[in-house]
């Protein structure tokens, strides 16, 4: 395969469950060691939260056979991905998700490491299946859950008597020893604002980590203003009221999130703050939309299909050499907040979080 005006380096890829061989690892031109692959593997959800889906309507459903994502994921694992975490959508709705992470577990990096492989969900199936989950190699879980009281719950994902489930999903996850459990709490003004402390007291009761995330231009609807992005400073200080907030060393250079804890060591709180303090410069992550295409932000307008090399046939070595024509393409930032700024087609849920 060959792409005009651009040099490709062109590696023999493995096929096998462990890459062999002299491999270059993926970097854009930035010089970012791309390490994250975000897989999503369904757009389909259960709820339908007012800062990503409609309110009204059916969604168009793109899913591939898990024998597809697996392919993708070895053949990405092989050019120096070290983390997958899969998405959606809603991955815990797909009934053969736990043969997809059997598959995954039994793959390596090329350090010969098995690669971490984490999953987000919204919960509400998590009960019943987060003992399998942990049984069959998934290392780490994050929970969306957008308020700490029923009701507030509700109105934001609009099902009814869906907190209750949530909150026992989140309790199996740590009985299953899927710990630390995360659990990741959009903010948005006159939504869940009022939030903030009570989460603060939840991490500290429950033994979880609690990560706000600025609200983010991705939504079905189309609501998103800057008026209603609750920014870093406003929570910190907000966070304050609970007890002495200390900030914490990030995990990696490419983390997302600002790290705090209170001066008791009890309670852990993150903040993800695209908004009011992008953390572009130092990004590991390239992200594959569950039909099959690559994004390589969030924000990108376009889609690259990397699934159409496969249809057509295409080789792990057809697909590694597109893969790295893409990366080396990476955006170095979005672009929230500069004079024309336009959002993408693409909704969080097309997307996969």
């Amino acid at each position: 395969m060959s792409f005009p005006s651009m040099a490709v380096v062109e590696e023999q890829m493995p096929t096998g469950n462990t890459p062999m061989g002299s491999t270059v690892r993926l970097r854009d031109k930035f010089d970012r060691a791309i390490t994250d692959l975000r897989l999503s593997i369904t757009d389909r959800c259960n709820f339908r939260c007012v800062y990503c889906r409609s309110g009204q309507g059916a969604t168009p459903v793109h899913e591939l056979p898990m024998a597809d994502y697996a392919r993708i994921a070895r053949v990405f694992l092989g050019m120096g991905i070290e983390k997958i975490r899969l998405t959606g959508g809603e991955p815990l709705l797909r009934h053969d998700l736990l043969e997809l992470i059997a598959e995954l577990a039994q793959m390596r990096t090329l350090d010969g490491d098995r690669p971490d492989i984490a999953l987000t969900t919204n919960g509400h199936l998590l009960a019943e299946l987060a003992e399998p989950l942990r049984r069959t190699g998934l290392s780490r879980i994050t929970v969306s859950m957008d308020a700490v009281d029923a009701e507030t719950f509700a109105r934001i994902t609009r099902v009814p008597r869906s907190y209750e489930r949530v909150l026992e999903g989140i309790r199996a996850a740590k009985a299953a020893g899927l710990a630390p459990v995360k659990v990741n709490c959009v903010l948005m003004r006159g939504w869940n604002d009022d939030q903030i402390e009570r989460f603060a007291e939840f991490a500290r009761t429950e033994d979880v980590i609690v990560r706000f995330i600025e609200f983010m231009p991705l939504e079905e609807d189309k609501v998103w203003s800057r008026d209603l992005v609750i920014p870093l400073e406003e929570i910190v200080n907000r966070l304050s009221n609970v007890g002495d907030l200390v900030e914490l060393a990030p995990n990696s250079v490419s983390e997302t999130a600002r790290r705090y804890g209170f001066s008791d060591r009890r309670g852990e709180i993150g903040i993800i703050a695209p908004v009011s303090h992008p953390f572009c410069g130092h990004c590991s992550r390239v992200r594959l939309t569950s039909d099959g295409k690559i994004r390589t932000c969030l924000f990108s307008h376009l889609d690259h299909d990397l699934h159409a090399i496969m249809r057509r046939g295409g080789t792990d070595e057809e697909m590694s050499s597109y893969i790295r024509h893409i990366v080396d393409r990476k955006e170095e930032r979005h672009h929230i907040g500069d004079t024309g700024f336009i959002k993408p087609v693409r909704a969080m849920v097309q997307i996969g979080g």
